[in-house]
């Protein structure tokens, strides 16, 4: 039998440390239009999603999702765990592929070799997260159903409510896990939107490439080797601070 494969995009315009990143405008296009606009090119996937909260404030990327015809899923804010399985659960899904908003560079390339190789083998979990390779802003997790309803019903801590996926990153003895690598490091690269800085460098990326709006990994590489202080902006800004400080302050919430 066929397994569904639902692509759920994590978004909310309540961010802390940079409100409203997701609407920024870049090339006259917002930064969530860019992360739905790349994952459509995406072949095999059954149902995109976005999945945001309940908020008023978030009513404008349900209209955004219904611009841009695809689905939408309303849920907790921050109990994103109990949001993901809902939003799974609704679309019966068999295979989630979890992206989130701030990665307005994610490269469907990356995405559907990473599905070929999670369609051709038994895994629970599939990431390039755990042991990162790849930019950070190009983060792409697999994962079953079972495995997310296992982890909805067995996480126990803040930061595995929050984020998601940790409580089946942190039992490999359950789950079958793989880290998906590149042959190159470039995890020391800043492509995701955290910070103003961030976004700064991003508009200078698409700006290099205009008119185009889709170009791959592959391409930003080569602006590596042809310029390295191209990327020198926003170096100096932490990989994954909002999970770290997450678990700086984490407590077993049940």
């Amino acid at each position: 039998m066929t397994k569904k494969i639902v692509l759920i995009i994590q978004a909310r315009t309540g961010s802390t440390r940079f409100p409203e990143k997701v609407l920024k405008l870049i090339q006259k296009k917002s930064m969530i239009w860019h992360v739905i606009n790349r994952v459509k090119q995406i072949p095999k996937i059954d149902v995109i999603v976005l999945a945001t909260t309940k908020k008023k404030e978030d009513l404008v990327l349900v209209n955004i999702a219904k611009n841009n015809d695809i689905q939408y899923f309303q849920g907790k804010t921050h109990n994103v765990l109990d949001r993901f399985f809902q939003c799974a659960k609704k679309f019966n899904a068999d295979i989630i592929i979890r992206i989130t908003s701030d990665c307005p560079l994610i490269d469907p390339k990356l995405i559907q070799q990473m599905l070929h190789v999670y369609l051709n083998h038994d895994y629970d979990y599939l990431s390039n997260t755990i042991k990162p390779t790849f930019p950070d802003g190009l983060d792409v997790e697999i994962f079953s159903f079972q495995a997310l309803e296992q982890a909805f019903h067995s996480a126990k801590w803040k930061s595995e409510i929050e984020h998601v996926t940790p409580y089946i990153k942190k039992n490999s003895k359950i789950f079958k896990i793989f880290n998906y690598e590149n042959k190159k490091n470039f995890s020391n690269i800043r492509l995701t939107v955290d910070e103003p800085l961030d976004l700064k460098l991003i508009r200078k990326i698409y700006k290099k490439f205009r008119p185009k709006l889709i170009f791959s990994l592959n391409d930003i590489i080569k602006i590596i080797s042809n310029d390295p202080n191209f990327f020198l902006i926003n170096r100096d800004l932490e990989r994954d601070a909002g999970y770290k400080k997450s678990l700086q302050y984490d407590k077993q919430i049940r």
